[in-house]
């Protein structure tokens, strides 16, 4: 059966545009009429399918940063790009070096000051540094601050301090000025630096966990371990009572500290913008594509945690919005990011934020997806959908293809800080994370979530497709908005804003 030539998305769209164009100019009703024609012309089912059956298959073996699939997925998204017409804007193609190092901690240590012992975990921790074997003289510095270490002779000495800042139980204010303890410890000549815990905020099994772990963080200036540190559990203040007053010498031994530098990538597209003016600007779309491996089998005996959910699914609605945004670009400038290591601390957007190829002055939005699992096809759960004036817009898009945008249901979670949206936040950038529907973590969420459950046979794609073209379609709106987005006045990051945006 013949199909009549004006009856095809294609033919509909190229009609609306020429009628329009005829009239002398395109009404706001009319942009917004076209752009879901142009949502529903560019968007495919079985696109979304194959962009979630691929990297989300065994081959990739659950995208572990780094390694092989991660790389394989690396090089299917920068194809994906080149193929759609994704220009390139970093210097040598689509990927952004990321450069990690994993921290494996000594697995064994002790400490002897005068006649105190201590052993590693359970009464002190190494915080930075490689494995040490020193014996020398203590010096009590008090607090650590320059005025502390002013005229304090350490050369060749270990440096002993009271935890933190005088005044604050703050735990990330303790690791924030150790570091710089640290520094000033190295300047005057000590082999070490010791402090002593006593905040009652986070616990000593907590740190333990924490630092006793082997972690994966960015590397940062100089290839060095760092200057050797370590706490001691302090929170009856007694260890502080003997230690400023000691005088002779202390046996600091640790084995089996391992620093692994690493290497890996995020992947990068441009697509310019249409008006004179507005294209200066960009909107960031992005999504984290990597997973946590291979890890403990399940019951069916399945190792690969496949990440389906977290976060093929997200990958997807980025890859369809590029290749949408590419064919028929926005009036702003369009920045696809998917980055590697966000199971890892975030890792990547962070590497992005600090390394970005455009002033970070002219990023005004980023628009992230992500996700953890559904059990509600009704919705779309947008995390800070009121944070920023993009809200109604994403609303609105859900709203196109039967779905309702909800805010966060799990406010106690603080879901917004911990995705990637919240480096651009932190940078004052707008920005809010689009996920699937899920209004509580139960059953059904925890069932997937990090599981090897987690395939791309689990998932209903008639609810995808949906939770795709909201995203393309909201996308696209955010891109040519009248006035650039912004935070909602009052909102934790606006003053964070005012600062970057300053004239």
């Amino acid at each position: 059966m013949s199909t009549s030539l004006f009856t095809t998305p294609f033919s509909r769209i190229c009609l609306s545009i020429l009628f329009v164009l005829l009239l002398g100019g395109i009404t706001p009703m009319q942009a917004q009429d076209r752009d879901v024609d142009l949502t529903l012309a560019g968007v495919t089912q079985s696109s979304v399918e194959a962009h979630i059956g691929f990297l989300a298959s065994d081959l990739l073996r659950g995208r572990d940063t780094p390694s092989d699939g991660l790389r394989i997925a690396a090089d299917y998204i920068a194809a994906h790009f080149k193929r759609h017409g994704v220009q390139p804007i970093l210097p040598d193609g689509y990927k952004q070096p990321v450069r990690l190092v994993n921290v494996i901690p000594a697995d064994e240590g002790t400490m002897k000051v005068g006649d105190r012992d201590f052993n590693a975990p359970e009464q002190f921790l190494q915080v930075a540094g490689a494995d040490v074997a020193i014996d020398a003289k203590t010096v009590f510095v008090n607090y650590g601050t320059e005025d502390d270490f002013d005229g304090a002779r350490l050369k060749g000495k270990i440096a002993v301090t009271r935890g933190g800042v005088e005044g604050s139980s703050n735990v990330r204010e303790m690791f924030i000025e150790g570091r710089r303890k640290a520094e000033r410890a190295e300047k005057a000549g000590a082999l070490v630096l010791i402090e002593l815990y006593n905040s009652p905020q986070t616990s000593w099994t907590v740190l333990q966990f924490y630092l006793n772990t082997p972690r994966m963080a960015l590397e940062k200036g100089e290839d060095k371990a760092g200057f050797p540190t370590f706490w001691i559990e302090d929170v009856g203040n007694e260890n502080l009572k003997y230690l400023r007053n000691h005088k002779g010498k202390a046996n600091v031994e640790t084995r089996g500290a391992v620093r692994e530098n690493l290497l890996s990538e995020n992947v990068v597209g441009f697509v310019e913008g249409t008006d004179p003016e507005l294209k200066k600007e960009y909107v960031v779309y992005s999504a984290h594509y990597d997973h946590v491996g291979v890890g403990a089998p399940d019951a069916e005996g399945d190792s690969i945690y496949n990440g389906t959910r977290d976060n093929a699914i997200g990958t997807a609605t980025v890859l369809e919005a590029a290749a949408n945004i590419a064919q028929n670009p926005l009036r702003r400038s369009a920045l696809f990011v998917l980055f590697t290591g966000e199971e890892k601390g975030l890792l990547g957007s962070e590497w992005f934020v600090a390394n970005a190829p455009v002033d970070l002055k002219d990023i005004v939005f980023n628009f992230n997806s992500d996700n953890a699992g559904y059990n509600n096809t009704e919705v779309a759960t947008v995390v800070g959908l009121n944070r920023t004036t993009a809200g109604p817009i994403i609303t609105d898009a859900c709203k196109q293809f039967g779905l309702e945008a909800i805010e966060d249901p799990m406010p106690r979670q603080n879901l917004f800080d911990r995705s990637d949206q919240v480096n651009f936040a932190k940078a004052g950038i707008p920005a809010l994370m689009y996920s699937l529907g899920a209004t509580s973590f139960d059953e059904e969420v925890m069932k997937y979530y990090h599981r090897p459950a987690d395939t791309p046979t689990s998932v209903d794609y008639e609810y995808l497709f949906k939770f795709t073209k909201a995203y393309v379609l909201a996308g696209r709106r955010i891109g040519d908005m009248e006035e650039r987005p912004y935070w909602t006045e009052g909102d934790k990051y606006y003053s964070a804003g005012e600062e970057l945006y300053r004239p």
